[in-house]
């Protein structure tokens, strides 16, 4: 159980690490340890946002239950479970607020259909003396609100097509939108907002019955769960933060459920996550695989095939329904997280080309059929078209993994993708006779494998670089022994690594991706320390046999987790603050694989 803590705002905001996730696969929600909802979208994740004030403390919209004169708090997460406990002390009395976006009696979090009940569940309990409670519901934007039976309807003129009504158990009737609670130890109520069109007026199961059967989806869904190693709670946190961005009803997965949260504190480098990046994805279904969930990989695979219409080029990202996200545009209304403008809708990256997302898809599809999956002919058609657009495209500029918003380059790590992708191609068309030029995909990707440990070497600096034919230095390029591009024991991936540890260091275990300074991004000032890049040094030290070393630089990753086993997408490496989107799918994808690796390499270490 983590201790109570006093609460302190930068700013007048939260620290980022100081809020919890909570989901139904459709939607999600941040919970501060102040008791605020200041960030839920309704109603899915790509939404526009019903509370924002994460990102807007006076304009934004919370949610709030809290006792007056707030001192300390703390949270945690019901085992095993998306539900969030906060509880939180005032200077007469303790209260407990559990928090839950509910999900449908008996629902299998496996199955391709909405899980959740479109209603947010906020349970309260005072554990001990007496307290004066705060409740306060602000959706941003003007809101109406009328009284009704037990509670109040809500109406957003901004949102004509979402009706609200929001229920309280409570004695007695609520007054409005800010609400004053007079309450002693031992008593309880909760709190119920449904959205949605056409709302019931009344639920068929009581509150307490909806969150008992919300526990109990969530740790049947974690019966599957297969791993034995090192930080296994944190491993055991971070499937179920995978989970929570799954969007059940078809099987995308999102980078993060926000926008727009800092790479750095009053920069301008600040994006728009709640989408599903083919590469991120496909990261996050090989996570899951490596540790039980097999069935979520072939949903992600159902979905991206899907959304890749045979003959069309697959886009770097797509919004839930597998479609052209929305165009990128600034929000002047909002200030951003402690001042960090702009906040941004909508990802320009959708336009950008990334030849990686061959071998991203290919290699999704491989895995796939090692577990049982079967490659019919509709779909090798389609995986055919991307295996010869890979051979076709990888010398070609596109915008990196990086997504650099600068004229596009001959990237290193795009170029082993599309390595990925004939490699992988090749062997599904031996496994399974399928029609296809599997020598010649098979020349073709050791060619690249070839032309990467030649045209992107320096050997100034002693390492492969960020292009073919030279350039900066890239952490993106520790992930090629990850890929089976080079091995991690290649010579000169092991002096790239070196070059990589020495020069992009971030101090600590931490790692810069690149330095914009030699790797212009188009983009102004700087950014912190990227998460995942640290999992895979760890991933190539443990494949070089320096599995110590690679523990114990993965032990301190972990570490740098939040109480709630939360990871950030970026790290502030001079005060160890969270940056960036939040939960951030890329980081604890790297918990799971960095775990499992090690795991592994650890047991084939010990003498027989």
């Amino acid at each position: 159980m983590p201790p109570f803590t006093p609460i302190h705002r930068f700013d007048g905001y939260l620290p980022i690490e100081d809020h919890g996730l909570i989901g139904d696969g459709t939607t999600a929600a941040l919970v501060g340890r102040d008791g605020a909802i200041s960030w839920m979208c309704v109603p899915r994740f790509d939404s526009p946002p019903l509370f924002c004030s994460i990102l807007d403390t006076k304009r934004g919209g919370s949610f709030t239950v809290a006792p007056d004169s707030l001192v300390e708090s703390r949270q945690f997460y019901e085992k095993d479970t998306g539900v969030l406990v906060t509880e939180m002390r005032c200077p007469s009395g303790l209260v407990r607020l559990s928090d839950a976006l509910t999900l449908r009696s008996g629902a299998d979090l496996s199955e391709d259909v909405a899980a959740g009940r479109c209603e947010l569940l906020r349970s309260v309990s005072v554990l001990d003396g007496r307290v004066r409670l705060r409740i306060e519901i602000e959706p941003r934007g003007e809101v109406q609100a009328e009284p009704r039976r037990e509670g109040l309807r809500l109406r957003c003129p901004s949102r004509p097509d979402i009706e609200m009504q929001l229920y309280s158990t409570y004695p007695r009737p609520l007054q409005g939108l800010n609400n004053w609670l007079d309450l002693s130890s031992g008593e309880r109520f909760q709190l119920t907002l449904r959205w949605g069109s056409g709302l019931p007026s009344h639920a068929h199961l009581s509150p307490e019955e909806l969150l008992g059967e919300t526990l109990r989806a969530w740790r049947r869904w974690m019966h599957r769960f297969q791993y034995e190693g090192p930080e296994e709670s944190l491993v055991r946190r971070s499937a179920i933060t995978l989970k929570l961005l799954d969007y059940t009803p078809n099987g995308a997965i999102l980078a993060a459920p926000t926008s727009s949260l800092p790479e750095a504190i009053g920069g301008s480098r600040n994006w728009d996550y709640r989408y599903s990046w083919i590469r991120d994805a496909a990261f996050s279904v090989y996570a899951l695989r490596r540790i039980g969930f097999n069935v979520e990989a072939e949903r992600f695979l159902g979905w991206v095939l899907d959304a890749v219409e045979s003959g069309e080029r697959p886009r770097v990202l797509y919004n839930l329904d597998g479609r052209q996200p929305q165009p990128e545009t600034e929000d002047p209304e909002l200030e951003g997280y402690r001042g960090s403008s702009p906040v941004r809708w909508g990802n320009a990256a959708a336009e950008q080309w990334q030849h990686d997302v061959y071998g991203e898809i290919l290699d999704c599809a491989y895995q796939w059929t090692a577990h049982g999956g079967e490659i019919d002919d509709v779909l090798w058609m389609r995986l055919k078209g991307l295996v010869k657009a890979a051979r076709s495209e990888w010398q070609k500029p596109d915008h990196g993994i990086w997504e650099v918003r600068t004229s596009g380059r001959p990237f290193t790590y795009s170029a082993a993708l599309c390595q990925v992708a004939l490699d992988r191609g090749a062997r599904l068309a031996r496994r399974f006779k399928l029609e296809g030029e599997s020598e010649a995909w098979t020349d073709a990707s050791i060619h690249i494998r070839n032309a990467i440990l030649e045209l992107a070497w320096d050997d100034q600096i002693q390492s492969l670089t960020e292009h073919l034919g030279g350039g900066g230095l890239d952490a993106s390029l520790l992930s090629l022994p990850l890929r089976r591009v080079v091995p991690a024991d290649d010579p000169r991936m092991v002096a790239t690594a070196a070059a990589i540890a020495e020069r992009l260091a971030a101090g600590n275990g931490l790692l810069y991706r690149y330095l914009p300074q030699e790797s212009p991004d188009g983009l102004p000032g700087h950014e912190g320390a990227f998460l995942l890049c640290s999992f895979w040094m760890v991933d190539n030290l443990a494949y070089q046999g320096r599995i110590e070393e690679a523990l114990e630089m993965y032990r301190s990753l972990c570490a740098r987790a939040g109480s709630l086993g939360l990871l950030p997408e970026e790290i502030d490496p001079s005060t160890g603050a969270f940056l960036g989107n939040y939960p951030q799918a890329f980081s604890h994808i790297g918990v799971i694989s960095s775990g499992v690796n090690l795991s592994r390499l650890t047991q084939e270490a010990r003498p027989s």
